[in-house]
C-alpha cells in the first residue's frame, strides 16, 4: 500500500472509531471535541483512483447552512 493510501485509510479508521466512541454511554465528549477537529484536518488528500475522474466535490446538493 502506498504511504499516502495507508495514511488516508488509518485516519479514516480513527475518525470512524472516534465517532463510535462518541456514541457510547459515558464517553468523554470533551476528549471527542478536542481530538476530532485535529484528526479531521490531518486527513490527507484521498489517493488517486478513490473517486471517479469526473468527480466534483463541489457539485453536490446544497446542505442546510450553505450559502
Amino acid at each position: 500500500m502506498c504511504p499516502n493510501c495507508e495514511d488516508f485509510a488509518r485516519t479514516v479508521l480513527l475518525l470512524g472509531q472516534l465517532a463510535l466512541y462518541a456514541d457510547m454511554g459515558g464517553a468523554d465528549l470533551d476528549f471527542v471535541d478536542a481530538v476530532s477537529p485535529s484528526l479531521a484536518v490531518s486527513l490527507p488528500e484521498p489517493p488517486r483512483g478513490m473517486f471517479p475522474e469526473d468527480y466534483d466535490p463541489d457539485g453536490g446538493p446544497a446542505y442546510p447552512g450553505d450559502v
